[in-house]
């Protein structure tokens, strides 16, 4: 090779003696090969962030479940609140507090877990990700997924709740 303009042509010429054997090549220059790999991890990051959301609505479905079935377990008390003068407000309250405890102790759970997990992870994929780094936004990132979670599961449990009759829900004992 006389030129570095003759790059191209050099390169089609290796690619085309390997061509249909069993060890094809492709021949490109580094830059090409740096920004094919870019690109590609690119795609891991998104892939990542997909199955990431997806998590989040796996938990927020269980968490409303949760919240339901507590809520339909409580009809009893919350009549019982009724009766004795408490008004649909607070027993919203009261639903949305427990949402609201339940989803902070599982969220100080993983924010606390998350340097550990991605330390692992940094390890377990060796040189795949050099740069690999969490950053302080994941935290305040954490704290408000579980908010909204807290927040969406107990919407329809509190309405429900507000809404018990005291005649009916005393009417359920067991």
């Amino acid at each position: 090779m006389s030129s570095p303009d003759d790059v191209a042509i050099v390169s089609r010429n290796i690619d085309e003696v390997f061509k249909n054997s069993l060890a094809e090549t492709l021949t490109e220059t580094e830059q090409a090969f740096q920004l094919g790999f870019v690109a590609m991890s690119n795609q891991i990051i998104v892939a990542i962030c997909v199955v990431s959301y997806v998590v989040i609505l796996i938990i927020m479905a269980v968490m409303a479940n949760a919240m339901a079935m507590s809520a339909r377990e409580r009809t009893v008390e919350y009549a019982t609140l009724k009766a004795l003068g408490f008004g649909p407000s607070f027993l919203s309250v009261l639903v949305f507090g427990e949402s609201l405890a339940i989803c902070t102790i599982g969220g100080a759970i993983g924010m606390m877990l998350t340097p550990s997990a991605a330390e692992f992870f940094k390890y377990a994929t060796g040189d795949v990700f050099p740069v690999f780094r969490m950053s302080s936004n994941t935290m305040f990132l954490q704290a408000g997924c579980a908010l909204v979670v807290a927040l969406a599961a107990a919407i329809v449990p509190a309405v429900q709740a507000s809404c018990v009759r005291i005649v009916e829900g005393l009417r359920a004992i067991d």
